[in-house]
């Protein structure tokens, strides 16, 4: 049996992180005993939900990735929502975008994606989404937890006679293809355009190419195989150098890689070069902005953006908000103030007009769709904007608190800040889905920040061993 946890963990302990629930697979949270608890929390809420309106049961979409464990934590999921009598409907693997589009279209309550995005294979998670298809509120997230930490949710059963069925839909790739094709314009095609496609392992490695060859491009395709393990394993967004060798190696004209659950997408121009987030997003904000498409003239970022984005915005005369790191931040912002682009530089593209998450496939059709209307090649269009030199470095850690009560931390940042002479910053924050505190300097002089960013990775290295 699995370890009860004391009243004093429950209290401390969060199950969702700034992208739904992660962990190691076979460890808590990630547990088979969790799981169905957590379905059945979901399927609580959302059969109470049903019977307080008066309306028929409830269904709910599971898709997931091509980890080892999403099989496990499939079924049990399915049997924590089947015993609140919930219907469940399996997709099997479909990118995180396509649960969120299915859970709308085929009128669930909610729809559930199993995926660590863009962590190793070890690695699982759990997304939720409500039936508008963007993921759950705060609230909602905290009042699963209660219940899975604090309720007896065995005392909380239907009877047998209520209890939900599973069944799984074949069409779903299918259906995600035609959607995701109906973003790129009508009136052009990718025919005579040559693409390289690293789907990482992941959950798009049999849609993604069908979307680009349908639209008439020819596709070479890296990362289709997966084998349960090799997920995101050197290949896909976080891994783009096979990516930038293959596309010289093949004389394509761009390469488009996406991560494990395909939410988020690295390009590479003709030229070999990364083609990141920050670029995307100033090639797509300019361009809709010169066809009066671009709502508020705005484009929504996160603190991790380059300056060189702001700068090239503000030139523009296209307004730049800042978020907090994660795209369900982003997305908040957009839907709080009408805007309908936004994203990360890590990859995570966010079109409001067509999807309520980040899509890689959606956002890799935007930039080809803005190279056929203005006939340039990606590397015209990946000169952008000039970067301002950045240092970002990832220290594991195995304790977190609040950094302004390590001694010493805040002396070390204004010490730092000085030294940039107001021609950079400091940017220092916990990840939401690993074991990680990410350290980032932008500054003129690359060695500087560099020298900056080790000291203070070194620091925190250290106090948070």
């Amino acid at each position: 049996m699995e370890k009860k946890a004391s009243k004093a963990e429950k209290q401390s302990t969060k199950l969702f992180g700034t992208d739904g629930i992660r962990g190691t697979a076979n460890q808590w949270p990630m547990t088979p005993e969790t799981v169905v608890k957590i379905g059945q929390a979901i399927g609580y809420l959302l059969r109470k939900e049903a019977l307080d309106k008066q309306t028929p049961t409830r269904k709910v979409v599971i898709g997931k990735d091509t980890r080892l464990s999403g099989y496990m934590i499939e079924q049990a999921l399915a049997s924590g929502l089947n015993s609140m009598g919930i219907f469940v409907q399996l997709v099997g693997p479909l990118p995180t975008p396509g649960i969120g589009y299915l859970t709308r279209t085929m009128r669930a309550a909610a729809g559930i994606v199993i995926s660590a995005s863009h962590n190793p294979f070890h690695d699982n998670g759990i997304k939720v989404f409500g039936p508008d298809g963007y993921k759950i509120s705060a609230s909602m997230e905290r009042e699963i937890e209660r219940l899975v930490l604090e309720e007896d949710l065995m005392a909380l059963l239907p009877p047998s006679k209520d209890i939900g069925r599973t069944r799984r839909i074949d069409d779903s790739q299918g259906r995600y293809i035609v959607y995701v094709k109906g973003t790129f314009p009508l009136e052009y095609t990718l025919d005579g355009m040559r693409i390289v496609l690293d789907t990482a392992n992941g959950a798009a490695y049999k849609v993604a190419p069908s979307v680009f060859q349908e639209l008439g491009a020819e596709v070479i395709q890296l990362g289709d195989d997966p084998n349960g393990i090799n997920i995101n394993d050197k290949v896909g967004a976080l891994y783009p150098q096979k990516l930038s060798e293959a596309v010289v190696q093949y004389r394509a004209d761009v390469g488009i890689s996406l991560d494990g659950d395909a939410d988020r997408v690295i390009m590479v121009d003709e030229k070999g070069e990364i083609v990141n987030g920050d670029r995307i997003l100033a090639i797509c904000a300019l361009h809709m902005k010169s066809r009066g498409l671009l709502k508020g003239d705005t484009l929504v970022a996160t603190q991790m953006s380059n300056f060189g984005l702001e700068k090239c915005m503000n030139d523009a005369g296209i307004k730049l908000v800042k978020t907090d790191v994660g795209d369900k931040y982003v997305v908040e912002e957009m839907k709080k103030n009408g805007y309908n682009l936004g994203g990360e530089q890590s990859g995570h593209i966010i079109f409001l007009d067509h999807t309520t998450t980040g899509d890689g496939c959606v956002a890799a059709l935007a930039v080809l769709a803005v190279m056929k209307q203005t006939g340039k090649k990606m590397s015209e269009l990946n000169h952008v904007f000039e970067d301002v030199p950045q240092v970002l470095i990832n220290c594991r850690v195995k304790k977190r608190m609040n950094l302004s009560d390590i001694p010493g931390y805040e002396k070390l940042i204004a010490s730092t800040e000085s030294k940039l002479k107001g021609e950079g910053r400091v940017f220092v924050r916990f990840s939401g889905t690993e074991p990680v505190i990410r350290v980032l300097v932008e500054g003129a002089n690359k060695e500087l920040i560099s020298q900056y960013a080790e000291e203070i990775a070194s620091f925190l290295e250290k106090e948070l061993s």
